[in-house]
């Protein structure tokens, strides 16, 4: 299978993220299926378009992702299964591309910079969202990162 490559966002900075309410849910739901009750997190790939600084995230899907509780530095995240999917994604809708990643978090942890630099190959600057699930605090519980 050929390597999976992305739209180019454009080298202007990242002013705004919008995530659609949808992939909200969907991140949730992915959540509750695979980790819920427990200390791990879920990481999936985002969807959408960027434009003028604004990356509007339309689109997601779950990948498998496992990390050692131990030693934060190994980790597995499914290659195979990512290009698989963005194909399958791209032939229902050509204008989504892969924008960036998104975390459970609920903050940001050790080895972050590495799988961001994993979504270097798929997409020009990646944003990472980080959502807490369980928030403890009133309003939306997004947290959104780009490298600098």
């Amino acid at each position: 299978m050929d390597v999976v490559k992305s739209q180019q966002i454009a080298a202007r900075p990242i002013e705004k993220v919008i995530v659609h309410p949808l992939v909200l849910l969907s991140i949730v739901d992915h959540y509750n299926r695979v980790a819920r009750d427990t200390k791990k997190r879920v990481i999936g790939v985002l969807l959408g378009s960027s434009f003028k600084g604004t990356v509007d995230v339309t689109n997601t899907y779950a990948v498998p992702f496992e990390e050692d509780d131990k030693d934060p530095s190994i980790w597995f995240l499914d290659h195979n299964f990512h290009e698989a999917m963005f194909s399958m994604f791209k032939r229902i809708n050509a204008k989504e591309h892969v924008v960036g990643w998104y975390s459970t978090g609920p903050k940001l942890r050790e080895n972050d910079l590495n799988v961001h630099a994993l979504f270097n190959d798929y997409v020009t600057n990646p944003v990472l969202v980080i959502i807490d699930v369980q928030p403890k605090e009133l309003g939306i519980p997004t947290k959104a990162y780009y490298a600098v």
